[in-house]
């Protein structure tokens, strides 16, 4: 059954929105040098290896690695908006379409993160498609707690339900889950620095007397 939904649900969901992704990797282009799609390998059941999709929310000159380990200021203006609604993730219908991914499940990461690999082979969390959303991600745990979110994918992997996926995937699209770090980091109004300071009244007499 969940197989069955997820096909139908992807398949509507690119009908629905494959204007939207267009229009969206457009602004990304205009906003930014590089591609609106971003292409990446990630891991996926037992695993297995595949090109996974995305709007890209990054600079081009951002340096390699998960994405919870690149600093918000590469994170564009527009980028940031697309990962706190989750919109960058649309692309991903198309890998749940095709089979490699589900529309719940444990994110897939990259084949660099060993640790979160070897902890999610632990678990049996391979043993499901990865998802666009799940139970970590509206719980706001992310891949910077490895060994955390691999017994969440695991309890997931073994427990989880058609109805449970109806929730987590309302959660996700109501925004009542916590959202993703890297994007609040990079929305979040930045403290003034020194050069943003006015400059405080100097106090003649103090002045005088060599106090400034």
């Amino acid at each position: 059954m969940k197989r069955l939904f997820d096909i139908l649900a992807s398949g509507a969901g690119l009908l629905l929105t494959g204007w939207l992704i267009a229009v969206l990797a457009f602004r990304i282009r205009r906003e930014s040098e590089g591609d609106g799609i971003f292409r990446q390998e990630r891991v996926g059941r037992d695993g297995r290896v595949f090109l996974c999709y995305k709007l890209r929310t990054m600079k081009r000159e951002t340096p390699s690695g998960a994405s919870h380990e690149t600093p918000a200021a590469y994170v564009t203006p527009l980028g940031a908006k697309l990962r706190r609604y989750k919109l960058d993730e649309l692309p991903q219908l198309w890998n749940v379409f095709k089979g490699e991914m589900s529309l719940v499940g444990p994110r897939p990461c990259l084949p660099v993160q060993t640790l979160l690999i070897e902890e999610r082979m632990k678990h049996g969390a391979l043993a499901v498609r990865p998802g666009i959303t799940g139970r970590a991600q509206v719980a706001g745990i992310d891949m910077s707690e490895p060994v955390r979110l691999a017994e969440i994918d695991g309890a997931y992997a073994r427990e989880h339900s058609f109805f449970e996926d109806l929730r987590l995937i309302l959660a996700t699209v109501t925004g009542s889950g916590r959202g993703d770090r890297v994007a609040l980091e990079a929305m979040a109004p930045q403290a003034p620095s020194d050069m943003d300071r006015p400059e405080e009244p100097r106090h003649p007499e103090r002045t005088r007397h060599g106090e400034t």
